[in-house]
């Protein structure tokens, strides 16, 4: 087993749902999860599924616009504009410029996740609820972002 990009060792194998993509040799490569935990249901706020919704309407239009030929036909629910998966390098990229183009300082893409937790709870969204989203084991983590 190849070792996943920026982690020290090999990724450990709790089971086998294909859901993380790395870069490896410069091909992406899909991994199994971290932990069993990892691949889980949760409950969204009513913005983020307005959100979604929106998002996937613009991706059936890309879709459309791509020749049949080229889309490709993913699982995920973020993809480039011909549906294969996002290269991590360039959506980090991507991100850096748009934080520069917005004025905002550079954080790294992990970081959204704090914001999420802080944001979330400041809307008034319950801790439980928050923790399940962003996948904490105890409700401390939660609290303490």
């Amino acid at each position: 087993m190849r070792p996943a990009l920026g982690r020290r060792g090999p990724r450990p194998r709790h089971h086998r749902d294909p859901t993380w993509t790395a870069a490896p040799r410069g091909r992406l490569q899909e991994l199994p999860t971290r932990t069993r935990w990892s691949r889980r249901t949760v409950l969204l706020p009513e913005m983020v599924v307005d959100a979604l919704r929106e998002h996937e309407k613009r991706q059936r239009a890309e879709r459309t616009a791509a020749a049949r030929e080229t889309w490709t036909d993913t699982p995920y629910v973020f993809t480039s504009s011909v549906g294969t998966p996002l290269e991590p390098r360039i959506l980090t990229r991507t991100f850096h410029a748009l934080l520069e183009r917005h004025g905002f300082r550079k954080v790294r893409l992990h970081d959204l996740r704090h914001t999420c937790v802080s944001l979330l709870l400041s809307l008034g969204v319950h801790p439980r609820i928050v923790m399940e989203i962003v996948g904490h084991s105890a409700i401390e983590m939660t609290m303490y972002v």
